[in-house]
């Protein structure tokens, strides 16, 4: 398929020419082989890509340099998933069409899931999905600032966490926001925004932030950096830095007003993938396009069972709670 799909060719406009599309796990698969293998299948073994391959009667293929066997739903979000492929499909569609995201109770409802837990895992499989890796970076002019997630003392003021999670936002765009990036942090030291920056900002580009210690090396490395002194000029955070602000207040409305802010830290890093992935489709003409989206990074995603997903939940508390105990 190519990297811009036509609406109706290579995805579905509408929930009825998705049934229409997809009636069983068969065409699931070949629409997934075309997405996944259409410049030519790639081995996941040995690497080698349109080196050749056999059609196995079971639906696998065999790679004609190291005899493999694999299908296109392994090694991703997919793989060994026992609940048919049409089912994931319908997930995936709901998931993209409801424009401030869904609830795991929500999905469960709708697909009639026979679990909360089965719900809660596909939810979180689809937002690992979200992201793709090797994004292009930011460039031109991008806002840098951060913001806070979560129950504060009102004692607590300034760059303080408290009981808050930090999360760094960046907003490319002069006149109007376009792109964003976020990240959660345990800091707002110097090296973790200077990764930050470097990690989701292409070189050269005008950065623009405020007069924060923690972006003072930001200059050092080939970036435009342009400093507001607000303390000084007398504009307030959301004049100074716009885009920023206005990112960071749908994100909180959003946290509130879908998920009535029960947002699990350990689990915050995929809520911003999600929020990133719907901000920057907001002006998608057809929801049918988020949903190929979305397809796209769960074939690029690695397996999450269940059991990894709880784990991760855990390791992730736990790292929180450390970097909160160090600063």
């Amino acid at each position: 398929m190519s990297d811009q799909p036509a609406a109706g060719v290579g995805y579905p406009r509408n929930w009825h020419e998705l049934l229409r599309w997809f009636p069983g796990d068969a065409a699931c698969v070949r629409y997934l082989e075309k997405l996944g293998w259409g410049r030519g299948f790639g081995c996941r073994f040995c690497g080698a890509v349109d080196a050749g391959w056999w059609q196995m009667g079971d639906g696998l293929r065999r790679c004609a340099v190291c005899r493999s066997e694999t299908s296109v739903t392994a090694g991703t979000i997919f793989a060994g998933t026992r609940t048919p492929l049409v089912s994931w499909f319908a997930a995936a569609w709901y998931v993209v069409n409801q424009k401030q995201g869904v609830s795991a109770l929500g999905l469960q409802r709708v697909l009639g899931l026979g679990s909360y837990q089965t719900a809660w895992a596909w939810r979180h499989k689809l937002r690992r999905a979200m992201v793709l890796p090797g994004r292009e970076l930011l460039s031109g002019v991008v806002e840098v600032d951060e913001t806070y997630v979560g129950a504060r003392h009102t004692s607590v003021g300034g760059r303080s966490l408290g009981h808050k999670t930090i999360v760094v936002i960046a907003v490319e765009g002069d006149e109007a926001p376009e792109r964003v990036r976020m990240r959660r942090i345990v800091n707002v030291k110097r090296d973790t925004l200077a990764d930050f920056v470097l990690d989701h900002v292409a070189r050269g580009s005008e950065v623009r932030t405020d007069a924060w210690i923690g972006y003072d090396e930001i200059g050092r490395y080939r970036f435009d950096h342009v400093v507001t002194n607000m303390s000084s000029s007398g504009d307030p955070a959301h004049v100074a830095l716009p885009h920023v602000h206005l990112v960071a207040s749908l994100l909180k409305r959003w946290i509130l007003g879908t998920h009535q802010g029960a947002i699990s830290h350990a689990q915050l890093d995929y809520y911003l993938d999600e929020f990133t992935f719907r901000f920057n489709r907001r002006r998608a003409r057809h929801r049918g396009l988020l949903f190929y989206r979305l397809l796209e990074g769960a074939l690029a995603a690695e397996p999450h069972p269940y059991k990894e997903l709880v784990a991760q939940s855990r390791n992730s508390l736990r790292m929180a709670e450390s970097g909160e105990r160090s600063r």
